[in-house]
């Protein structure tokens, strides 16, 4: 299935940011930003949810961290009981050390394989881009013209007050704009 876009291009984050708060409000539908660094606020602008990856790095970082804390019981109390000047088989604060590199290390592992599943990025895949320099110098915002009283003419005039530097329409496949 074909969709029509428009991509609005300009030279500075500021004037990506306040247009996209001035689209929101007058309620056109945003698809994305592309920009070639991260612009502060521009989550809220957009009106984006909380990412969820914050909850895949704390539940990682969890089974990381019971899991070398229980293997590490199992080794010392368990499996190789093994009394060492009186003291006892399995202590807490000698195992904590360990079981905390191990959740920073499942924590890390498992937020970049979850955002590449998300992603769907994967070892061979061709890159497609949508258009010139929007990661290199440019902002661009998508916006979608599937509403029916969406008029090009007067976003253009509306887009003007911010600087816009290029306007275009396109027809997109579905399936090549998606959000991570």
């Amino acid at each position: 299935m074909n969709r029509r876009v428009l991509l609005a291009t300009f030279e500075h984050e500021h004037d990506l940011l306040a247009s996209a708060i001035e689209l929101r409000k007058r309620n056109y539908a945003i698809v994305d930003a592309f920009t070639p660094y991260p612009v502060h606020g521009l989550d809220r602008a957009l009106g984006l949810p909380p990412s969820r990856l914050t909850w895949v790095c704390f539940v990682c970082g969890m089974i990381g961290a019971l899991g070398m804390l229980f293997f590490e019981y199992w080794v010392g109390a368990i499996s190789w009981a093994v009394n060492v000047g009186g003291k006892p088989w399995h202590s807490l604060p000698s195992n904590v050390p360990v079981a905390f590199e191990t959740a920073v290390l499942l924590a890390g592992f498992g937020s970049v394989f979850a955002l590449f599943a998300v992603c769907r990025l994967f070892p061979g895949k061709q890159p497609s881009p949508l258009f010139e320099r929007a990661t290199d110098d440019q902002f661009v915002l998508l916006l979608d013209e599937a509403d029916s009283r969406f008029d090009p003419s007067q976003v253009l005039s509306l887009l003007r007050e911010f600087n816009v530097v290029d306007l275009e329409e396109r027809i997109i496949k579905t399936g090549e704009i998606r959000k991570c």
